[in-house]
């Protein structure tokens, strides 16, 4: 699975916090496998709920960058794509050596055009462009 398919893939369970309590993610992590279109390898779901573990861990984190960052907007106010979308950005500009910045804004400009209205991609790559 190349890099842009296992972050969509932790785009869509991280999408899952939004309808769920964080003590049912568990179970929402083993659903979210056992409807996998595709087959993950093991080490892919490794890769995937680590990542997704990682960055629910830091959300009240990510989520006061994101406040302090975007002006006018809280993370209240956002659409559920869109702030899933930008909080997985700004895990990866703030917390994940690995990803250069530009990398991961473009990814996520990416996931909002896919994922996303039609307003989306140039609001996540507005409010991203705070963290570069």
């Amino acid at each position: 699975m190349s890099r842009r398919e296992l972050r969509e893939r932790i785009f869509l369970l991280l999408f899952r916090v939004e309808f769920n309590r964080m003590e049912d993610m568990p179970e929402q992590i083993q659903l979210f496998f056992s409807q996998e279109e595709s087959e993950s390898t093991e080490e892919e779901k490794r890769y995937i709920s680590g990542k997704y573990g990682n960055i629910a861990a830091k959300l009240p984190e990510i989520d006061a960058l994101i406040n302090e960052r975007a002006k006018g907007w809280s993370v209240e106010r956002m659409g559920k794509v869109d702030i899933t979308i930008i909080r997985l950005a700004v895990y990866e500009i703030c917390y994940d050596d690995d990803i250069p910045t530009g990398v991961a804004i473009n990814e996520a400009v990416e996931l909002a055009k896919k994922f996303g209205q039609d307003e989306s991609a140039g609001f996540v790559n507005g409010v991203l462009a705070k963290f570069a």
